[in-house]
C-alpha cells in the first residue's frame, strides 16, 4: 500500500517552534485550518479516550474518527465506544483487520504468545494494516492523536507535530500529565472507560491488558511487546 506524501512541505521546526507554548484547542485549530479535510483522528476509546474526543468534538467536529477494533477488545470497550459515541458529536469510523480473528488463530495460533515475532506478526495483522487503510481510504494527509510524553521512552522524545510514513501526526496534549487529565474528565463530566475502576490505567486488548497499582507506570498494564507500543505509532 502506497504512502501519502503530505502536501503543502512544512516547516517542522518553525511549526513546532509556535505549537510547543500553544493549548490543545489551538493545536488542533491549527491543523484543522492547515488540512480541512484530509485531517484525522485516532482513537482507542481507552482509559482516558474521552479527553481528546471531548476536545475534537468541540473545535473540529467533522473530523473523521478512526477506530481500530483488533477483535480482541474487552466488552467493556465495546460499550463505552457505543455510549460515548452517541454522547459526543464525532464521526466515527471503524475499521478490522482483513483476516478475522478465529481464521487468524486458527492458521497461526496465538500470535501473542509466540514471542516478539509473534507480537511485530499480530501487531501487523490487527492494527497497522487496518489503520495504514483507513488512512489511504479517508484520504489523509494528517493525524490527531491523543499521545503524551510520560507514557513511554518513545512518546516522550515526541514533538507536537511530527511526520510519520508521508503524513503529519499532531499531538494536541503532548505535555500534560495523568493529573491534567483526570481533571479534565472530571471538570467536563466525562466517562473514564469502564475496567479504570478496576484499575486498568491504558487498556488495549484482553489478552495483553493488565490492571496496574498505585506508584507503578499505567503503560506496565500493556503486556505486547517489548516497546509497550501498539505499533501504530512508530
Amino acid at each position: 500500500m502506497g504512502r501519502s506524501e503530505p502536501q503543502p512541505e512544512l516547516d517542522l521546526e518553525d511549526i513546532n517552534a509556535t505549537l510547543v507554548d500553544q493549548g490543545a484547542r489551538e493545536r488542533i485549530a491549527w491543523a484543522v485550518q492547515q488540512f480541512g479535510q484530509r485531517l484525522v483522528m485516532s482513537s482507542s476509546f481507552g482509559a482516558h479516550s474521552a479527553v481528546m474526543l471531548h476536545l475534537v468534538s468541540e473545535v473540529a467536529p467533522k473530523t473523521p474518527v478512526i477506530v481500530i477494533d483488533t477483535g480482541y477488545l474487552f466488552p467493556e470497550t465495546y460499550t463505552f465506544m457505543q455510549a460515548l459515541s452517541e454522547r459526543l458529536t464525532i464521526q466515527m469510523h471503524v475499521y478490522n483487520p482483513a483476516m478475522s480473528a478465529a481464521r487468524q488463530e486458527a492458521l497461526y495460533g496465538k500470535l501473542w504468545e509466540q514471542g516478539e515475532e509473534g507480537v511485530q506478526r499480530y501487531l501487523q495483522l490487527n492494527k497497522v494494516e487496518p489503520m495504514q487503510r483507513a488512512l489511504e481510504e479517508l484520504q489523509a494527509q494528517a493525524w490527531l492523536s491523543g499521545l503524551r510524553h510520560h507514557q513511554n521512552e518513545h512518546r516522550n522524545n515526541l514533538r507536537p507535530v511530527e511526520l510519520q510514513d508521508g503524513r503529519y501526526k499532531i499531538h494536541p496534549i503532548l505535555q500534560w500529565s495523568e493529573e491534567e487529565v483526570e481533571r479534565y474528565i472530571q471538570d467536563h463530566e466525562l466517562p473514564f472507560h469502564p475496567l479504570y475502576a478496576q484499575g486498568y490505567r491504558s487498556v488495549g486488548d484482553w489478552h495483553s491488558t493488565l490492571p496496574t497499582v498505585a506508584g507503578q507506570d499505567p503503560r506496565e498494564g500493556r503486556i505486547l511487546g517489548k516497546n509497550n507500543e501498539c505499533g501504530l505509532h512508530l
